[in-house]
């Protein structure tokens, strides 16, 4: 994830990289649990605001040159992470699904190692936004050589409402989202910041079209009905003889009186 180190050290970086801390930061300071892990981007401290006593960072990759991060606990593939089944209790994915090879596999695997209530925090970019435009636009004017990219040249960009499909396959439930860099797609800090007003209007008239989002889901694993012995014993059937005083005599006719024996 090298090209993406790349790009956070940019000033729309920047802007996306303290927006996401924000609303981590928000999010996820009452989860409580034990164990915490986030997958990928060192670059953000996700964790930073959560209290759960155990909290990991894992690499994806070989380790950037110029960036050193002394949390690092393990090197994993984000689809075969070292965790039993049902032993996690909050994972974050900081651009994780939409730069890894197979994004499916990968939420089947945090679903898996999920404990049920689990929670998992999701950032990506948005594709349907000014930002998502201007990658779509540089990429038809690479083809004929003209400019570069403005996002990173890696990964494919989910939209939320995809994920939210994903979420919904792997019985999670969606808890809260949030859009955020509704600035046009410039690249330099002070005109980044001179549109730093489209972010509060952003919010009320097109909230789905920021550029970038988090997601947070809980796990809601379907509850099993057994089917086992009743504990109540039926109640037993008891047969009453019929009363035979009820019982109509049938009265004998003319020719049967006269065969009976005198």
């Amino acid at each position: 994830m090298s090209g993406l180190h790349d790009w956070f050290q940019t000033p729309p970086g920047q802007v996306a990289l303290a927006w996401e801390r924000q609303q981590l930061d928000a999010a996820l300071a009452d989860v409580f649990g034990y164990h915490a892990l986030q997958l990928g981007l060192a670059e953000l401290d996700a964790l930073a605001a959560n209290r759960m006593p155990h909290r990991w960072l894992a690499r994806l990759g070989p380790p950037v040159p110029d960036l050193d991060v002394p949390r690092t606990a393990l090197v994993t593939e984000s689809t075969a992470l070292p965790f039993p089944e049902a032993s996690l209790d909050l994972v974050v994915l900081a651009h994780t699904l939409e730069f890894s090879a197979d994004p499916h596999a990968c939420l089947r695997e945090v679903q898996r190692v999920l404990v049920h209530e689990g929670r998992v925090a999701i950032t990506g970019f948005n594709p349907v936004s000014l930002w998502g435009g201007r990658q779509r636009r540089a990429h038809w004017l690479r083809r004929l050589g003209g400019t570069r990219l403005y996002l990173p040249d890696v990964g494919e960009f989910i939209t939320p409402w995809r994920l939210r499909d994903w979420l919904r396959l792997l019985e999670f439930e969606l808890e809260s989202s949030s859009y955020g860099c509704y600035q046009p797609a410039v690249r330099g800090a002070r005109a980044l910041a001179r549109f730093g007003w489209m972010e509060r209007l952003g919010r009320r008239w097109w909230p789905i079209l920021g550029a970038t989002y988090c997601l947070v889901a809980v796990k809601r694993a379907r509850g099993m009905r057994l089917i086992g012995a009743s504990w109540k014993k039926p109640a037993a059937t008891v047969s009453v003889p019929a009363s035979l005083a009820s019982r109509a005599v049938p009265t004998p006719t003319s020719t049967e009186r006269h065969l009976e024996p005198r």
